[in-house]
């Protein structure tokens, strides 16, 4: 008889904390949370940072840019970079339990012809060629059901996660849990694009440390990021002037 080969998954479920629902991998660790009423609400403060990139591009052009998030969590930026910036959006996901549970409890829309989830290993599916040199927005939060250091956190990793941005493209990673190490990361991330790509927030109160890496390192000036910060302000929420003032070059 032929070996199982189906994989592991950790089971998935979800919990309810007043307005809001969190979605967890059979620990008390929460990997994404929404606000039932309005499901597009980005509810963490470390899942809004992920959105940072928006103050690298003229906020006027996103609609015409794409997305791609490594690791769907609760759909939470998946949902909002599809429904609320209008963009071409995909998230691949490994566990398709985390996919359903996101169609059933967190109001994530079916495939469309602007947002789809690819079920897939990301490590392996971001080397294919279709991935090269397309994407604007890269926001990468991959963490199993312990969620004590990120699944995938390689220099290699990084280089192949730089080679699917466009020249003016972003990514944004979440760096959270016990054994997971910002300098060790960052150092990483640094081989991979170079010591001017990268930016970083301080820590969230919940431990969450978001770090950026551009394709193309630029030192915009502080003007134009107050002018964008306003923009993403008004029209998406997002409390982008705070941004301005705690997000520094690592290599400032």
């Amino acid at each position: 008889m032929a070996k199982n080969t189906q994989p592991d998954y950790p089971e998935v479920n979800f919990s309810e904390e007043g307005p809001i629902r969190h979605l967890h991998l059979g620990s008390e660790w929460i990997q994404g949370s929404m606000l039932v009423d309005a499901p597009t609400v980005l509810v963490h403060e470390y899942i809004q940072r992920m959105m940072a990139w928006l103050l690298f591009m003229d906020p006027t052009t996103v609609t015409k840019r794409q997305a791609v998030q490594l690791g769907l969590g609760a759909g939470s930026l998946t949902k909002f970079c599809h429904k609320e910036l209008r963009m071409k959006t995909t998230a691949i996901e490994w566990n398709p339990q985390v996919l359903h549970a996101c169609r059933g409890w967190f109001k994530l829309p079916a495939d469309n012809s602007r947002m789809r989830v690819v079920l897939a290993d990301a490590a392996q599916e971001i080397r294919k060629p279709e991935w090269l040199g397309v994407v604007d927005a890269l926001q990468v939060d991959l963490y199993d059901e312990e969620a004590a250091a990120p699944v995938l956190d390689s220099a290699d990793f990084y280089r192949d996660c730089r080679a699917m941005l466009t020249e003016e493209g972003c990514m944004t990673v979440n760096l959270f849990g016990r054994s997971s190490s910002f300098d060790a990361s960052v150092a990483k991330m640094t081989q991979a694009f170079g010591a001017d790509a990268i930016w970083a927030f301080k820590a969230t109160r919940e431990g969450n440390t978001v770090v950026m890496a551009q394709r193309t390192p630029s030192r915009p000036k502080r003007a134009v990021l107050m002018e964008r910060a306003a923009y993403i302000q008004e029209h998406w929420g997002l409390p982008a002037d705070k941004w301005v003032r705690v997000f520094k070059p690592v290599a400032a």
